[in-house]
Protein backbone atom coordinates (compact mmCIF):
# COMPACT_ATOMS: atom_id res chain seq x y z
CA UNK A 1 0.00 0.00 0.00
CA UNK A 2 1.04 3.67 -0.92
CA UNK A 3 1.25 6.56 1.30
CA UNK A 4 -1.07 9.31 0.35
CA UNK A 5 1.86 11.50 -0.41
CA UNK A 6 3.43 8.74 -2.81
CA UNK A 7 -0.10 8.70 -4.27
CA UNK A 8 0.08 12.38 -4.60
CA UNK A 9 2.95 12.53 -6.19
CA UNK A 10 2.17 10.05 -8.60
CA UNK A 11 -1.19 11.42 -9.39
CA UNK A 12 1.19 14.77 -10.58
CA UNK A 13 3.88 12.87 -12.28
CA UNK A 14 0.91 11.10 -14.45
CA UNK A 15 -2.10 13.42 -14.75
CA UNK A 16 -2.08 15.13 -18.14
CA UNK A 17 -0.91 18.80 -17.85
CA UNK A 18 -3.66 21.24 -18.24
CA UNK A 19 -4.44 23.67 -21.13
CA UNK A 20 -6.45 26.40 -19.22
CA UNK A 21 -4.80 28.80 -20.46
CA UNK A 22 -4.69 28.24 -23.76
CA UNK A 23 -8.42 27.36 -23.91
CA UNK A 24 -8.66 30.84 -21.97
CA UNK A 25 -7.15 32.17 -24.89
CA UNK A 26 -8.74 30.95 -27.60
CA UNK A 27 -12.33 31.42 -25.98
CA UNK A 28 -11.05 34.71 -25.64
CA UNK A 29 -10.15 35.59 -29.52
CA UNK A 30 -12.93 33.17 -31.14
CA UNK A 31 -15.41 35.38 -28.59
CA UNK A 32 -14.17 38.84 -29.54
CA UNK A 33 -14.19 37.66 -32.88
CA UNK A 34 -17.94 36.80 -32.82
CA UNK A 35 -18.19 39.96 -31.43
CA UNK A 36 -16.16 41.94 -34.06
CA UNK A 37 -18.24 40.65 -36.90
CA UNK A 38 -21.39 41.68 -35.07
CA UNK A 39 -20.22 44.86 -34.91
CA UNK A 40 -19.08 44.47 -38.64
CA UNK A 41 -22.98 43.73 -39.46
CA UNK A 42 -23.99 46.38 -37.32
CA UNK A 43 -21.90 49.28 -38.74
CA UNK A 44 -22.81 47.28 -42.48
CA UNK A 45 -26.72 48.30 -41.83
CA UNK A 46 -26.14 51.69 -39.97
CA UNK A 47 -24.52 52.39 -43.52
CA UNK A 48 -26.86 50.64 -45.65
CA UNK A 49 -30.03 51.84 -43.90
CA UNK A 50 -29.48 55.46 -42.20
CA UNK A 51 -32.66 56.31 -41.20
CA UNK A 52 -33.16 53.29 -39.61
CA UNK A 53 -33.19 53.70 -35.31
CA UNK A 54 -30.83 51.56 -33.12
CA UNK A 55 -33.85 49.13 -32.46
CA UNK A 56 -33.95 48.30 -36.18
CA UNK A 57 -30.29 47.57 -36.86
CA UNK A 58 -30.17 45.48 -33.69
CA UNK A 59 -32.73 43.51 -34.94
CA UNK A 60 -30.81 42.97 -38.54
CA UNK A 61 -27.53 42.36 -36.68
CA UNK A 62 -28.90 39.35 -34.39
CA UNK A 63 -30.59 37.86 -37.09
CA UNK A 64 -27.73 38.03 -39.71
CA UNK A 65 -25.63 36.73 -36.44
CA UNK A 66 -28.23 33.57 -35.98
CA UNK A 67 -28.43 33.03 -39.48
CA UNK A 68 -24.34 32.99 -39.52
CA UNK A 69 -24.28 30.45 -37.07
CA UNK A 70 -26.81 28.15 -38.13
CA UNK A 71 -25.07 28.09 -41.52
CA UNK A 72 -21.54 27.61 -40.17
CA UNK A 73 -23.03 24.69 -38.16
CA UNK A 74 -24.89 22.89 -41.22
CA UNK A 75 -21.77 22.85 -42.84
CA UNK A 76 -20.25 21.52 -39.96
CA UNK A 77 -17.43 24.52 -39.62
CA UNK A 78 -19.43 25.87 -35.95
CA UNK A 79 -18.96 22.73 -34.39
CA UNK A 80 -14.74 22.59 -35.24
CA UNK A 81 -14.23 25.95 -34.09
CA UNK A 82 -16.20 25.22 -30.79
CA UNK A 83 -13.96 22.71 -29.56
CA UNK A 84 -11.51 24.49 -29.59
CA UNK A 85 -13.34 28.45 -28.74
CA UNK A 86 -15.01 26.12 -25.83
CA UNK A 87 -17.30 29.42 -24.17
CA UNK A 88 -16.10 31.71 -26.56
CA UNK A 89 -17.92 30.17 -29.43
CA UNK A 90 -20.68 28.98 -26.83
CA UNK A 91 -21.76 32.59 -25.32
CA UNK A 92 -22.41 34.49 -27.89
CA UNK A 93 -25.94 34.44 -30.05
CA UNK A 94 -23.96 32.27 -32.53
CA UNK A 95 -23.86 29.93 -29.71
CA UNK A 96 -27.92 29.85 -29.68
CA UNK A 97 -28.50 29.10 -33.04
CA UNK A 98 -25.82 26.52 -33.10
CA UNK A 99 -27.82 24.67 -29.88
CA UNK A 100 -31.08 24.49 -32.03
CA UNK A 101 -29.10 23.67 -35.68
CA UNK A 102 -26.81 20.76 -34.03
CA UNK A 103 -29.33 18.22 -33.05
CA UNK A 104 -31.45 19.03 -35.98
CA UNK A 105 -28.71 18.13 -38.25
CA UNK A 106 -27.84 15.23 -36.50
CA UNK A 107 -31.35 13.77 -36.16
CA UNK A 108 -31.95 14.69 -40.16
CA UNK A 109 -31.74 11.15 -41.60
CA UNK A 110 -34.92 10.31 -39.49
CA UNK A 111 -36.77 12.57 -42.39
CA UNK A 112 -38.10 16.36 -42.04
CA UNK A 113 -40.52 15.85 -38.97
CA UNK A 114 -39.82 13.09 -36.68
CA UNK A 115 -36.02 14.35 -37.05
CA UNK A 116 -35.38 17.96 -37.83
CA UNK A 117 -38.49 19.54 -36.93
CA UNK A 118 -38.38 16.94 -33.13
CA UNK A 119 -34.72 17.69 -32.17
CA UNK A 120 -34.51 21.38 -32.67
CA UNK A 121 -35.33 22.49 -29.87
CA UNK A 122 -33.81 19.24 -27.75
CA UNK A 123 -31.03 21.89 -25.84
CA UNK A 124 -33.05 25.34 -26.69
CA UNK A 125 -36.42 23.97 -26.19
CA UNK A 126 -35.99 24.60 -22.11
CA UNK A 127 -34.48 27.49 -22.67
CA UNK A 128 -37.18 29.71 -24.44
CA UNK A 129 -39.87 27.43 -22.35
CA UNK A 130 -38.60 28.61 -19.53
CA UNK A 131 -37.91 32.53 -20.68
CA UNK A 132 -41.65 32.41 -21.69
CA UNK A 133 -42.96 30.93 -18.64
CA UNK A 134 -41.27 33.48 -16.57
CA UNK A 135 -41.89 37.00 -18.82
CA UNK A 136 -45.61 35.40 -18.22
CA UNK A 137 -45.35 35.32 -14.09
CA UNK A 138 -43.38 38.37 -14.19
CA UNK A 139 -46.62 39.87 -16.49
CA UNK A 140 -48.85 38.73 -14.90
CA UNK A 141 -47.23 39.81 -10.79
CA UNK A 142 -46.69 43.08 -12.62
CA UNK A 143 -50.23 43.35 -13.37
CA UNK A 144 -51.45 41.91 -10.19
CA UNK A 145 -49.55 44.82 -8.34
CA UNK A 146 -50.17 47.63 -10.97
CA UNK A 147 -54.03 46.57 -10.14
CA UNK A 148 -53.57 46.79 -5.80
CA UNK A 149 -52.36 50.59 -6.36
Amino acid sequence: MISRTEYNELNAKLAPKSKEGRTLLFAFLVGGLICMIGQGFSDLFKLLLPKSDEKVIGQLTSTAMIFLGALLTGFGIYDRIGKYAGGGSIIPITGFANSVVSPAMEYRSEGMIFGVMCKMFVVAGPIIVSGIASSVAVGFVYRLIGAIK
